[in-house]
């Protein structure tokens, strides 16, 4: 992480210093003022909700002495004489003018931007580990993806950073375009479209769009990496005027997954087929889906000079970020959480999971996927039918929606072995009498239901 001058950023940031030293330094910046540090330079960023710049008192007795607003009257408000404070017209962009500044200062090799709707966390992690087995390599800190969170994550960056790997999410169009106009992406991959967010993209040719705003400043010498097994990710839909490299299931991709083995919460096997050549790639990380996740990063860990059998390396050790089909155990209960985020595709592979694993019942406990508007129905019908036709041993929906889970697993399945909860504490009223020693368990819904209180509470008994 570098040390930055009050000047240096003033500067890079189109800012004017009211106050303070010119030559004080800052390391490190925080947009949380329950979060900032000592010695951290703090952005007061507006909000929908809230307002930076009523938290400043709060920074400073945290020992945060350096701070850039768009306020000039809450200047006034300042009288430590120790204080800096530089004035810009929207912190926002001063916060992402400055990673832009520093991303330009380091020693980079390749930028690499990811994106999708399911998958993109995990395969940024993964094209982490491939990347780093050769070089210094930054990424996203948690899931800060967006237009606040990319710039943090940035500015985090060691300064011999040479490889920088940084997912782009998006909740409406224009948003990638932003992050991209950042970072300037040499590589990008797409992971996949789904129907995240559908309410307000309408459908997934929208998506589609959006999601190709990653592409806005390639050229010639510029890369796209697709999952081509998805129907809107195919040659006819993402050429252009840069290099596509593919990943799918067919002989006419360029990397050919094929004999995928789904050994449920202990990982997966496949194979890979690359100008002739075979590779046998195994994965601790659990979700036959990965395997594509997976060849995405060893197809680009090619570009940047990671052989696959270097790279294969590389993802023996990956560790996903957040609540992606963790696994937990306490007192003869397994359970899957994948507690992140949902889609129809995310949960039917979360369930191919589950029925994978070994355990005497396979139980899935599914919360509701928000965001679907007049696609509700249909959707959470469709997993029903799904998890019924893996012969779950028992499906919980808990949820508003979810009762649509139920209405579709019951099409086939027994009543007995399908329940419905309209909240979550419905229902851990009554785990105690559900749940045994030996069940396997996953837990899946959208970010918003906060299905982890689940989690906590079966592994807490």
């Amino acid at each position: 992480m570098k040390e930055f001058t009050i000047e240096e950023i003033a500067k890079a940031t189109g800012g004017e210093i009211l106050k303070g030293r010119k030559d004080d330094r800052v390391r490190g910046f925080s947009i949380d003022s329950r979060e900032v540090k000592p010695g951290q330079m703090f952005f007061a960023i507006k909000g929908e909700n809230n307002d930076g710049h009523d938290y400043i008192t709060q920074t400073m007795s945290k020992g945060c002495s350096s701070i850039v607003i768009s306020d000039e009257k809450r200047a006034e408000e300042l009288k430590d004489d120790d204080v800096n404070v530089i004035l810009v017209k929207n912190t926002t962009k001063a916060l992402q003018d400055l990673s832009k500044y520093y991303l330009n200062l380091l020693p980079l090799k390749k930028k690499i931007g990811v994106t999708g709707s399911v998958g993109k966390t995990s395969t940024r992690d993964m094209m982490y580990y491939v990347a780093s087995t050769k070089y210094k390599t930054g990424r996203n800190k948690k899931n800060y993806n967006n237009a606040h969170g990319l710039p943090l994550s940035i500015l985090d960056f060691d300064e011999d950073t040479e490889i920088a790997v940084l997912e782009m999410g998006m909740d409406a169009p224009g948003e990638i375009e932003l992050l991209t106009e950042i970072v300037r992406p040499d590589i990008a991959i797409i992971t996949k479209i789904a129907e995240v967010n559908i309410a307000m993209m309408k459908n997934l040719d929208n998506i589609l769009k959006a999601k190709m705003e990653i592409t806005s400043f390639f050229d010639e010498n510029s890369v796209l990496a697709v999952n081509s097994s998805c129907p809107y990710l195919t040659p006819e839909k993402v050429s252009g005027r840069y290099r596509l490299v593919t990943v799918g299931e067919t002989e006419k991709e360029d990397y050919r997954v094929t004999d995928i083995c789904d050994f449920g919460d202990k990982g997966i096997k496949y194979t890979l087929s690359r100008n002739h050549k075979q590779y046998d790639i195994e994965l601790s990380t659990a979700g036959a889906h990965n395997a594509f996740n997976a060849s995405l990063a060893i197809a680009v860990g090619e570009l940047i000079g990671v052989s696959p059998e270097e790279a294969a390396e590389g993802l023996k050790r990956a560790e996903l970020t957040g609540k992606r089909l963790r696994i937990c155990e306490k007192n003869g209960i397994k359970v899957i959480d994948d507690t992140y985020n949902a889609c129809e595709d995310s949960v039917k592979s979360a369930i191919d999971t589950l029925a994978a694993a070994e355990g005497s019942r396979k139980i899935a406990i599914l919360g509701d996927i928000l965001g679907l508007a007049n696609r509700a129905e249909a959707c959470h019908s469709s997993v029903g039918r799904y998890a019924a036709q893996k012969n779950i041993d028992l499906l919980v929906a808990v949820g508003d929606d979810a009762r649509y889970y139920a209405e579709g697993a019951k099409e086939s399945m027994e009543e007995s072995r399908v329940m419905f909860f309209a909240e979550k504490d419905d229902f851990l009223k009554v785990k105690n009498s559900i749940i045994r020693a030996g069940d396997v368990i996953l837990v899946k819904a959208s970010r918003g239901m906060e299905m982890e209180k689940i989690v906590n509470e079966i592994l807490e008994g």
